[in-house]
């Protein structure tokens, strides 16, 4: 908590008492809202009477529903980059048991409880043995790195997210190994001892293991030695790609999601599906095919999802593959669809946020039916979006645009500690900075991050001081997850656009899943709005009969709905039913 944040609620606790007589005063006592379920997390219950509109109070009144968890794959999942996330032996390097201590945080298996941030999937940033510390190049992919612990603790890691209804999902990296991978080194060494004679498969399968060539083509191209064969590796020379439309490449991974499936893992995430054979989508649609058969086959509840950072004309043809999910990059970074709509960039705004919601389905569908779409706002690979706001209501923008990745369909993906308003951008380091627990050095859990990491300087809070601090990115987006558990209908619900009442500030959609219909209207503007909601209807319910359903606030002011007219506070969020 910050000083000044401090200082403030101080005042406001002197106010309260001098009101309530305690002081000498004679002043009326306010009455605070009301909590539900167990106190919220941080909030005192001086701190509540003193201060009758802070945020948590607020919500936590409006917000009262119980979660109705389906177990499917509709899912709201957290990326952990483990090297980063929880240390539990005292290296300062995160690791598989940092991560079982800390899963009560992400999940603790019981819906009536609140102090869990109610995410119901992990997605595992690599964890197989590697030379780097981000573990993108592999070394051996039927085993655990020792930075990370061992089998034994994942299997242990499997069980406990299981015990609390969270599915884990791993890494899958099939574009490329480490170049000391032993198939890339037994390639090489066969390769160095032709001597200008022709190569076989026969003599050495692992040539066609990857793409070797005498005529390289661009700068992703290195030379084996100096015998004029060349490999191909789009991300770093020492990532060989693999050449996926090898059958004994194609058998390796057979055997790999076998091993991994025994271990009790729920899917993959399948790194740089759009580059298995580079600019051509036809072919990686192939081998996407082939993967998802292959999987799908040994369990049919697997769930994979492909990261194809492209255009969303382009990934949308990846779902003819059959696979369950394209991670959409349309809506994430500080130039997708959410930023710019919250910022009001050139050519966007509150509406835009909308007619995109609606369009994506259209896409996605006209190539797979069953998809479910992949949303995410920032990932390991981007600038953490507390960076792309500035300003007074800086915070304000940061807390909205998480729920409003939240609240799309599909399963959405946080990045850990974007629930914190976490800060990094620059070198990919940067990105990947310490889970920012708490401020106290002697915190035994706290990671010292990669090793050419820029000092990262925060601009929320520690988890810690946020917990305290009833205003916090923490409890906004703690009310975010918990509204989305709350209503089936917010990750499955068909989306249509309401044009009629949207506007340059104001974005409203309907949701329709099964029987149920919800009506979303989100501010997206530093002003109080009111939307006139008379000719609207939910669930066959009239705009006098409508009720509210859950609210998310960044400010101090009160959603209010009357006679059809719905009052939204800026940067806020109203649900209907």
């Amino acid at each position: 908590m910050t000083n000044k944040k401090k200082r403030w609620q101080i005042l406001l606790v002197m106010c309260s008492l001098l009101t309530t007589g305690l002081f000498g005063g004679c002043g009326e006592k306010k009455t605070s809202y009301s909590q539900t379920g167990t106190e919220a997390e941080g909030v005192t219950e001086m701190e509540a009477s003193a201060d009758t509109q802070n945020t948590l109070a607020y919500m936590t009144s409006i917000n009262k529903g119980k979660a109705e968890v389906i177990d499917d794959k509709y899912r709201t999942f957290y990326e952990v980059f483990l090297y980063s996330f929880s240390d539990s032996d005292g290296d300062g390097i995160g690791d598989i048991r940092g991560l079982i201590d800390k899963l009560d945080y992400i999940n603790d298996g019981d819906d009536e409880t609140d102090t869990d941030l109610g995410c119901n999937g992990i997605w595992l940033m690599p964890i197989m043995p590697s030379t780097t510390y981000h573990k993108y190049d592999v070394l051996d992919y039927q085993n655990i790195d020792a930075q990370y612990g061992t089998l034994d603790d994942f299997k242990e890691l499997v069980e406990e997210c299981h015990a609390r209804g969270i599915n884990l999902i791993i890494d899958l990296v099939m574009n490329h190994t480490s170049s000391e991978h032993p198939w890339f080194q037994a390639a090489c060494d066969y390769i160095k001892s032709l001597n200008g004679a022709e190569p076989s498969e026969e003599e050495c399968p692992y040539f066609g293991y990857y793409h070797f060539t005498r005529e390289p083509k661009g700068d992703v191209y290195y030379e084996v030695g100096d015998t004029g064969w060349y490999y191909e590796a789009q991300f770093w020379s020492e990532m060989p790609d693999l050449n996926l439309s090898n059958e004994k490449v194609r058998n390796e991974f057979d055997t790999i999601t076998s091993f991994w499936l025994d271990q009790g893992v729920d899917g993959f995430r399948l790194d740089a599906a759009g580059e298995y054979e580079t600019g051509q989508n036809t072919k990686n649609v192939e081998i996407l095919t082939w993967f998802n058969s292959m999987v799908k086959e040994k369990d049919d509840d697997a769930y994979i999802v492909a990261e194809v950072w492209q255009d969303l004309d382009t990934y949308s043809q990846y779902y003819a593959s059959g696979i369950d999910s394209c991670f959409d990059f349309t809506f994430g970074n500080a130039n997708g669809i959410i930023a710019s709509s919250v910022k009001k960039a050139s050519g966007y705004d509150a509406s835009s946020y909308g007619k995109a919601l609606e369009n994506v389905q259209s896409k996605f569908a006209e190539y797979n039916e069953n998809y479910i779409d992949a949303p995410f706002y920032t990932n390991h690979d981007m600038a953490r979006s507390a960076g792309y706001y500035s300003g007074d209501y800086s915070e304000n923008m940061t807390k909205l645009s998480g729920a409003m990745n939240l609240f799309m369909s599909g399963n959405t993906f946080l990045y850990y500690g974007e629930e914190l308003g976490m800060k990094g951008s620059g070198k990919d380091e940067n990105k990947r900075a310490p889970m920012y627990w708490s401020d106290d050095p002697k915190d035994e859990s706290m990671c010292k991050g990669p090793e050419n990491m820029d000092t990262v300087k925060m601009k929320y809070g520690s988890l810690e001081e946020q917990k305290e601090d009833p205003d916090s990115v923490y409890h906004f987006y703690h009310e975010a997850i918990r509204l989305r558990n709350e209503y089936p209908a917010i990750a499955r619900g068909t989306v249509s656009f309401e044009d009629e009442i949207s506007n340059a500030d104001i974005c409203a959609i309907k949701k329709k899943y099964e029987d149920t219909e919800l009506l979303m209207v989100y501010n997206i503007s530093e002003k109080t709005a009111t939307v006139d909601l008379s000719a609207e209807a939910v669930n066959d319910h009239s705009a006098d009969e409508m009720e509210l359903g859950g609210v998310l606030v960044t400010t101090h002011d009160q959603v209010e709905l009357e006679n059809g007219q719905l009052s939204l506070p800026p940067y806020s969020v109203a649900i209907l039913k």
